[in-house]
């Protein structure tokens, strides 16, 4: 571990604690760097040039998983593996669409890998096909934890926020 992982790590746990927050955020970073690794391995030139903009899409998503997991940290600190309570369930369903958005990652690196090892698709898609379904499906579920922590900003969370320089909520 060197100085700029020590430092980015430190940030981390002031931005997002140590509880679900982080770990989500944590989890969509493992699953994008194994992505990153498999792709890394193929051969096939055509595959490779037709998954580079698809990797760039899902790293593109890993500033937005940060500050999402980084503003519910702000509305509903979390330094436990317990999800904060909230009356109108935003909280669980906030880290439930950061969940899913980490495991559909991980996902994406599954079908890259099957399809790395010349995996066939049922019904004859080409090899790309399958991955690019799920890092739509990561980006669909990126987007519906933005929203949620947005429906949860403004629902009068029990907490008292005020906003800071980015506009973006802080408690």
């Amino acid at each position: 571990m060197g100085l700029k992982d020590f430092v980015q790590g430190r940030r981390d746990s002031a931005d997002m604690g140590q509880g679900v927050w982080r770990r989500a955020h944590d989890r969509f970073r493992r699953g994008l760097d194994r992505f990153h690794q498999i792709l890394e391995r193929v051969d096939d030139e055509t595959s490779l040039e037709s998954l580079i903009p698809s990797a760039n899409r899902l790293a593109d998503l890993l500033p937005e998983v940060r500050a999402v997991a980084a503003g519910a940290h702000r509305l509903a600190p979390s330094e436990s593996t317990d999800v904060p309570a909230s009356p109108d369930g935003h909280y669980a369903d906030l880290h439930r669409a950061l969940s899913k958005a980490g495991n559909s990652l991980a996902l994406c690196a599954e079908a890259l890998a099957m399809m790395r090892c010349d995996g066939a698709c049922a019904g004859g898609c080409s090899k790309t096909e399958s991955v690019e379904r799920r890092v739509v499906t990561v980006e669909e579920q990126v987007a519906e934890a933005a929203r949620i922590l947005r429906v949860a900003q403004g629902s009068g969370a029990p907490m008292e926020t005020s906003s800071n320089d980015d506009g973006i909520s802080a408690a």
